[in-house]
């Protein structure tokens, strides 16, 4: 079935899937020792604070992460069925899209955030965008070979985890550049880490080929419309009665194991879930409510919000910045994240909604848009009537 229709809750999706990584990476920032420590296990709090950010972080690790990636599936099919309205071939100029994307992540990683999710996004969805020129019937076996990949490297990497050694103490960062170093050292940092702060791109690619190929085929089966309420139900009752509970179980009580287990393994079916959940809520042409308005502008935006709350949240934290996290303890760390989240989530909220009031589209957006009118060549009025689409579908 071709989807002509623009859907309230896309935008309302990609706003949840923006403002849910944030509040899964703002705790890798109010780490002293930033990425390196989140994945040491490093710095965090004490206490009772101690459940709290135990709690907070196991909500978020994985869900939003795999509703993104869905997505970004779901985004590119609705860009191959407008390419297939105006009678155009399809990938066509897409792997332009993607380049430019690749651009945007390489940028987003240097300057703003080891754990960029852009870089991937280009490089799967440029293999995505020609697996879905396949039949149908071929995208399913595709979607099932991504899977048992997936599973497989997932098991080796639990079995590893699990039967590696205790670690008897963690060597501290020195020197730290996250709490000392210029926006320069940060850089260059990065530049000499790239290989283990992109090894779980490389790790999570055939996930991500499988949900991006999952999403496109939830928008085929009609996931946003009334007609799937039947499939909404279950995808809801398997997500949140089945995987969510299996995922707290192993993210609580697994150790590092079952974090990579939860994260890797249960995570995407909850977020298959709120999918659900979001898209059942909207399928009958229901008007946003206070909280889907505060979240669309973000949807539409989410190029730009992605990159800006890593931005801000570098400068608010990192040493070249106000050296936030370098000041937390135990006892502080939970509060000061929660309450930098918020206040990230409310500017973001605001900053959107005003931006959009006097442009169509985020600023990182228009550059992208831009950019891909003069590679591919095409007018901004064949692109205009699928604007909304492809700029923040693909880039989110």
């Amino acid at each position: 079935m071709v989807t002509t229709q623009r859907f309230v809750s896309l935008d309302v999706l990609r706003g949840v899937a923006i403002l849910g990584t944030l509040a899964t990476n703002i705790w890798i920032f109010t780490n002293v020792e930033g990425f390196v420590g989140y994945l040491d296990g490093d710095h965090g709090a004490t206490g009772r604070w101690a459940i709290v950010e135990t709690a907070l972080q196991q909500l978020a690790q994985g869900k939003f992460l795999g509703l993104l990636t869905i997505m970004f599936g779901i985004g590119l099919a609705i860009q191959q069925q407008s390419a297939h309205r105006r009678g155009q071939s399809w990938p066509g100029a897409y792997p332009w899209r993607a380049t430019l994307l690749f651009v945007d992540g390489t940028v987003n990683y240097f300057l703003f955030t080891e754990f960029d999710i852009l870089m991937g996004y280009a490089a799967t969805g440029l293999l995505v965008a020609y697996l879905l020129s396949a039949r149908i019937r071929r995208q399913h076996i595709a979607i099932g070979v991504a899977i048992a990949v997936h599973l497989a490297l997932l098991i080796l990497v639990i079995a590893a985890v699990a039967t590696a050694p205790p670690r008897t103490g963690n060597v501290p960062l020195s020197p730290n550049p996250y709490a000392d170093g210029s926006f320069v050292d940060l850089v260059v940092f990065r530049a000499e880490n790239m290989a283990l702060f992109r090894a779980e791109v490389i790790l999570i690619l055939p996930m991500s080929i499988a949900l991006f190929l999952l999403g496109a085929a939830l928008l085929r089966a009609g996931i946003l419309e009334p007609r799937g309420d039947r499939l909404r139900r279950r995808l809801i009752f398997l997500g949140f009665g089945f995987a969510l509970p299996l995922d707290i179980v192993a993210g609580v009580f697994g150790g590092d194991a079952g974090l990579i287990l939860g994260r890797y393994g249960f995570a995407p079916g909850v977020a298959l879930a709120i999918l659900a959940a979001i898209a059942g809520f909207y399928a009958r042409g229901r008007t946003p409510g206070v909280i889907g308005r505060a979240l669309s502008p973000i949807g539409r935006t989410a190029l730009s919000c992605y990159v800006f709350q890593n931005a801000l949240a570098g400068a608010v934290c990192y040493g070249w910045g106000l050296g936030l996290a370098a000041r937390l303890d135990p006892t502080t760390v939970v509060p000061a994240t929660i309450a930098l989240f918020v206040a990230i989530t409310v500017v973001m909220m605001l900053g959107s909604h005003l931006w959009l009031t006097r442009f169509e589209r985020g600023p990182l957006e228009w550059l992208w848009h831009r950019g891909y009118e003069r590679l591919a060549s095409t007018s901004p009025r064949r692109d205009a009537e699928h604007a909304d689409h492809t700029t923040a579908d693909s880039s989110s």
